[in-house]
């Protein structure tokens, strides 16, 4: 599996039970809940594995995003996961500390 280089991501893991580094996994989850879906980044800590979702789209209708944004989730596309991955404001609006 290979990571995508980020930002250096910190949160408190529920695995270790301490604040430790996660490292973004390159991978997305998306999940459909009747007419929504939500989308995840995939973050893993580096100690444990243990992974933490974070929330990039959450109950959206499919059609609300744009069609090869959506297919590139389900493609878990590296590129696009370094965008999330570098995007400040993504990572506060997902409670993130980083450096």
């Amino acid at each position: 599996m290979r990571y995508c280089n980020t930002i250096k991501v910190y949160h408190r893991c529920g695995g270790c039970g301490r604040k430790r580094q996660f490292i973004n996994t390159g991978r997305f989850r998306v999940n459909a809940n009747g007419k929504n879906v939500d989308v995840w980044l995939i973050y893993q800590c580096i100690k444990c594995k243990h992974s933490w979702n974070l929330t990039i789209y959450e109950r959206k209708q499919p059609s609300k995003i744009p069609a090869d944004e959506y297919q590139k989730f389900l493609e878990n596309d590296e590129v696009l996961a370094y965008r999330f991955g570098n995007d400040m404001a993504f990572l506060k609006r997902n409670k993130a500390e980083f450096e």
